[in-house]
């Protein structure tokens, strides 16, 4: 199966994880071994990446010689907060370009805030940035977002942390048919199923951190996401049958029975 390509990179993994929300590091990087991810996304506002000396680092579990670290704007509500917390990540990460961009627009919800998500895009690309981008599943803007540069759009398939799955497969088609950059869910898979649906309806990969950090085994979680990713994506491939409310054909061909 052909690979999932970021900014001109490949990578086995069409899982995408995040490093919020585990016990500790160690639990941390269990999890992450668990799924097979090669991207792994990091809240600059939340984890320590060098920051604060004083404090653990999670780089030293989660180090970027093995993992491509995806630095995010997780906590920030406007785009100059964003474009901000993105510049203080590539300096830490040694001019790294790859992040991921997300601007909230209320903090019981999570939603994103499309007008100033749009304004932090196309400040980010203009300095060089490699942008993935969380959104809303709206066709128009995921377009508008495309065209900006970001690398990858990233709409969401319910709301952050909400476990609720897929809501509106309909607009992720819309999305995915029109195109020409990855695009991955990100936000409110549950389960297993959830990972494999999205990868079924064409998305390119999944990005997903409360689903297996509050399972109650989130290391066990992670592995059964890895499958259901893979599998999704084969029966993408494979082509599923058409469906039918009712048929007579027999699964079995008749022709060529004894006595006939």
């Amino acid at each position: 199966m052909h690979q999932l390509t970021i900014a001109g990179k490949a990578y086995r993994s069409r899982l995408l994880v995040g490093t919020g929300k585990y016990k500790d590091f160690s639990e941390t990087r269990a999890a992450i071994d668990a799924s097979g991810a090669e991207i792994v996304t990091v809240a600059v506002r939340r984890v320590n990446i060098g920051q604060d000396a004083s404090q653990p680092n999670l780089l030293d579990a989660v180090p970027p010689s093995r993992f491509t670290i995806l630095p995010n704007t997780a906590g920030c509500y406007t785009a100059d907060d964003a474009v901000r917390t993105l510049r203080l990540a590539r300096e830490l990460l040694d001019g790294h370009p790859l992040c991921k961009l997300e601007v909230l627009g209320d903090p019981t919800n999570l939603f994103p805030n499309m007008p100033e998500t749009l304004k932090a895009a196309e400040t980010l690309v203009k300095e060089g940035f490699q942008v993935m981008v969380y959104c809303a599943d709206d066709p128009i803007q995921c377009k508008m977002l495309e065209d900006i540069g970001c690398v990858a759009v990233m709409p969401l398939a319910s709301l952050i942390g909400s476990g609720m799955g897929i809501v509106n497969p309909w607009n992720l088609r819309l999305i995915i048919d029109n195109a020409k950059v990855p695009i991955i869910v990100d936000a409110g898979v549950g389960t297993a199923s959830d990972a494999t649906i999205a990868m079924e309806l064409g998305c390119d990969g999944v990005l997903m951190n409360t689903a297996i950090a509050h399972a109650k085994d989130p290391v066990l979680m992670a592995s059964a996401m890895k499958k259901g990713i893979e599998a999704g994506r084969e029966a993408f491939l494979a082509g599923r049958m058409a469906r039918k409310y009712y048929s007579a054909d027999p699964s079995s061909p008749t022709t060529g029975l004894i006595g006939s």
